[in-house]
């Protein structure tokens, strides 16, 4: 074992040199724990700490399983430190070169590639294409073959404009102000205000959503946690101003606003287009639906009857009719006389 003791910075192919070791401590096992065991390896390397549920989760096995495979790497030599109610880390500095990636595993690279070109902004999808380069580095040739015959055929198009063109490191800005806990100065373009606002926000998190990139942080100009669309940034930049709050998860801030801040919306909406507009309902506040014949009754408890729902309500208003609330129908009516007038200007 002292010969083949695995050192840091041995340059090796992980697979074969861990099976042959392996076999040695526990046997003829099945390829199929190999794999697991060779995946938890990986795993292990890709982030700080990992915890036994999550692995137990991800392999759908047991944690004693998971405790077992443990042992059977720590055999192996890798330096594997465990603190209870923690999880487990490797020891700093120990890393292997990667494994070769299946014929499958190197499509789904084109697929991530062609998403980050068409949906991230420039700044972060120049670093993807650099990262790209030395993933395809270390591919085998019939792997680059089979890239090569679907990066020409795969194409994504975003509907709408995701970014302002003079903002190229906006998503960069943010990963890093939320990685490291720093407020940002944004110059935006409110749809509710005439003109743009300085704001300087500590951002909680970033999600994308009805083909929109938005951040929702806390922002200290309104006194209160808001979202911003990235494509009405007009300006973003650093501070060296920390964050002043601890800040839960994206989702705890997320379409939660006080019952009493909603209002109660019920609309009929053609069976024929309901289907279309489920995808994005929960956004505008979605509640529960009931069927009504050939229209289905749509149920919501929506955070703004004077902008954001009529606007949307628009979309599909031909086959849907306002049930209540009377302000509801009251700003759609405005709204399409506004775009009569201006139609006929």
């Amino acid at each position: 074992m002292d010969k083949r003791r695995l050192k840091y910075g041995n340059n090796f192919r992980l697979k074969s040199y861990l099976w042959e070791i392996c076999l040695q401590f526990m046997g003829v096992d099945t390829v199929k724990r190999f794999d697991r065991i060779v995946a938890i390896l990986i795993q292990l390397q890709s982030k700080k700490v990992v915890k036994a549920q999550e692995l137990a989760e991800r392999f759908q096995v047991s944690l004693r399983t998971i405790y077992r495979d443990i042992r059977t790497l720590e055999s192996c030599g890798v330096p594997i430190l465990g603190e209870a109610g923690l999880g487990y880390t490797i020891m700093e500095g120990y890393r292997l070169p990667p494994i070769m990636f299946t014929r499958e595993e190197a499509g789904s690279f084109i697929a991530a590639e062609k998403l980050m070109q068409g949906f991230s902004d420039k700044s972060l999808g120049s670093h993807h294409e650099s990262a790209m380069f030395k993933v395809k580095s270390v591919l085998r040739g019939r792997e680059k073959d089979w890239i090569t015959a679907l990066e020409s055929q795969i194409v994504i198009d975003p509907a709408q404009v995701l970014f302002n063109k003079d903002v190229p490191n906006a998503l960069e800005v943010l990963f890093e102000s939320i990685a490291e806990k720093r407020q940002v100065y944004l110059r935006y373009a409110s749809l509710r205000e005439e003109a743009p606002t300085d704001r300087e926000i500590e951002p909680v998190g970033i999600f994308n959503e009805n083909n929109y990139w938005y951040v929702l942080g806390y922002c200290h100009k309104r006194a209160d946690y808001r979202q911003f669309r990235t494509d009405r940034i007009l300006r973003i930049r650093h501070t060296q101003r920390k964050f002043t709050r601890e800040h839960g998860s994206l989702d705890d801030y997320r379409y939660k606003a006080p019952e009493s801040a909603k209002t109660k919306v019920r609309i009929l909406v053609h069976s024929s287009i309901a289907r279309y507009i489920r995808g994005g309902s929960a956004r505008y506040g979605f509640v529960s639906e009931q069927k009504r014949g050939k229209q289905i009754e749509m149920t919501f408890m929506s955070r703004d009857i004077e902008n954001e729902f009529p606007r949307w309500y628009l979309m599909f208003g031909d086959y849907a009719q306002i049930l209540e609330p009377t302000r509801l129908k009251e700003r759609v009516l405005a709204l399409l006389k506004k775009t009569e007038s201006k139609l006929m200007s």
